[in-house]
This record gives structure tokens, sequence and C-alpha cells, in this order.
């Protein structure tokens, strides 16, 4: 099982930008699929972006598309989210998570880190 630690979070003016990492340790991420997560204050949470560490391929949400990269590090086995052009309704904990190849559900999860946007 990865363990994973979400850094990168904080307060930002709308329209700028923050860049979260998602560090893993225990093991790599070479064989799994890696996700952003975020929930709200009394919503529900939603999926934001996610890769094939393998493959390299990526998710985005609707509402991201075009705001928001998820990369990837091999040396730092780090998975990135630079989020751009923030607005207010990004404000959330973000999580990050992962599965292996071979399971169909994330499994494991971060503690989360907070982002807030004013206007």
């Amino acid at each position: 099982q990865v363990q994973l630690v979400e850094s990168g979070g904080g307060l930002v003016q709308a329209g700028g930008s923050l860049r979260l990492s998602c560090a893993a340790s225990g093991r790599t991420f070479s064989n799994y699929f890696v996700a952003w997560f975020r929930q709200a204050p009394g919503k529900e949470r939603e999926s934001v972006a996610a890769i094939n560490w393998s493959a390299g391929s990526t998710y985005y949400a609707d509402s991201v598309k075009g705001r928001f990269t998820v990369s990837r590090d091999n040396a730092k086995n780090t998975v990135y989210l630079q989020m751009n052009n923030l607005k207010p309704e990004d404000t959330a904990v973000y999580y990050c998570a992962a599965r292996h190849s071979g399971s169909a559900s994330y499994n494991n999860w971060g503690q989360g880190t907070q982002v807030t946007v004013s206007s």
C-alpha cells in the first residue's frame, strides 16, 4: 500500500495559481493510477484530475480543464497538480489518491491540503 502526503495548499486570490504535490512513500507509483479529488464544506467529494503513471495519459474534470494540469516526476515519485486561474469555487480540501493497476477502487488516500481562493 502506498502512503501519500499532500502539500502546497494555501490562500490565494482569484486568478492566482498554486501547485499541489502528492509524494509517495513505501512504494513507487509505477504500477498505479493517481488522482486528485476535492471536497468543499457541505458538498460531495468530486474528482478533479487523474494520471496513468506508466502511460502518462491524463484526465480532467470539465470544471478544471484548461486551468489545471496534472504531471509526474519519476525521480521524486511525486504527482503534481498545477492550478492556474483559480476561482472561488475551487476552494476545497484537495486529496490525492492512488489505486493499483489491478484494483478497481482508489483505496490509498492522503490526508488532504486546504486550498482557499478569495474573491
